[in-house]
C-alpha cells in the first residue's frame, strides 16, 4: 500500500508515428485519451534520421510536466527505444511496432521480417529517400481507411 500512495498518476502520453506518415494519424487516439483525462502530445517527426526522430521525440518529452507513456507506432518503435532512458519515460508502449534489440538496427530489424505482398517496394531513390509504392499504398498502409481519406498521405 505504502509503495502505491508514493507512485505518481501517469497522466501523460506522448505519441510517435511511423514512417510515410505524419502525426494527424493518431488523431483518433489523441480524442480518446484527452477524453479519458489525458494530457497527449502527438510528436511530428521530421524523418530526416533516427538521430532526428530521437530528438524531436525527447523535445516532447522535456516539456511534459511529470511521468509520461511514450508510445510508438511501426518506425516510431525505433525512436522511442532511443528516446526510452529519458528521466520522465515510466513506460513504452509499442504499436505494432520496431522493437530492435540492444545494438539491432531498426534496417536489420526490418529485413527478418517477411515481406507482406500488399506492401510497396520500400527503396531508397538516388538520394537515400525512401518512398512507399503508390499503386501499393492503400492496401499496404492504411487498408482500414476508405479510399478518399489516405489520399492527402500520398
Amino acid at each position: 500500500m505504502e509503495k502505491q500512495a508514493n507512485q505518481q498518476a501517469v497522466k501523460n502520453v506522448v505519441l510517435v508515428h511511423g514512417a510515410f506518415a505524419d502525426g494527424s494519424g493518431y488523431r483518433g487516439v489523441y480524442e480518446a485519451l484527452t477524453k479519458q483525462g489525458y494530457h497527449v502530445t502527438v510528436v511530428q517527426n521530421p524523418l530526416t534520421s533516427l538521430e532526428d526522430d530521437v530528438t524531436a521525440t525527447k523535445l516532447a518529452l522535456d516539456l511534459q510536466d511529470g511521468p509520461v507513456i511514450l508510445a510508438g507506432h511501426s518506425w516510431g518503435g525505433a525512436v522511442i527505444t532511443q528516446a526510452g532512458n529519458h528521466p520522465k519515460v515510466a513506460g513504452l508502449v509499442y504499436i505494432a511496432a520496431f522493437q530492435p534489440d540492444n545494438g539491432e538496427t531498426a534496417l536489420q530489424w526490418f529485413q527478418t521480417a517477411q515481406p507482406a505482398p500488399e506492401n510497396g517496394v520500400l527503396a531508397p531513390d538516388e538520394k537515400g529517400i525512401v518512398y512507399y509504392d503508390q499503386a501499393k499504398f492503400h492496401a499496404g498502409f492504411c487498408g482500414d481507411l476508405s479510399k478518399e481519406e489516405p489520399e492527402v498521405a500520398k
